[in-house]
């Protein structure tokens, strides 16, 4: 995790910049990790706040969030249970 950084985020960005993306539920696999710092920082720059939770919470979180409208993303790391 430690290695993420904004460039596969890019699509998110530039939704942001749109005004179509307020939060990024990052889906980490089987456990929740935490993001870095200056990813986390440069996401916020853009208007953009990020809650990394594993997962199977993230697409949960995503079906109720978009379901009440809000503008969500998600970004998921598939994981064998």
């Amino acid at each position: 995790m430690e290695q993420l950084d904004a460039a596969p985020l890019a699509p998110v960005l530039t939704e942001a910049a749109a005004g179509n993306v307020d939060l990024l539920l990052l889906g980490c696999g089987a456990r929740m990790a935490m993001v870095p710092a200056a990813l986390r920082q440069q996401l916020r720059d853009a208007g953009v706040v990020i809650e990394a939770m594993d997962t199977g919470a993230a697409c949960r979180t995503y079906n109720v969030l978009m379901a009440d409208g809000r503008r969500v993303a998600a970004a998921l790391i598939a994981f064998m249970a």
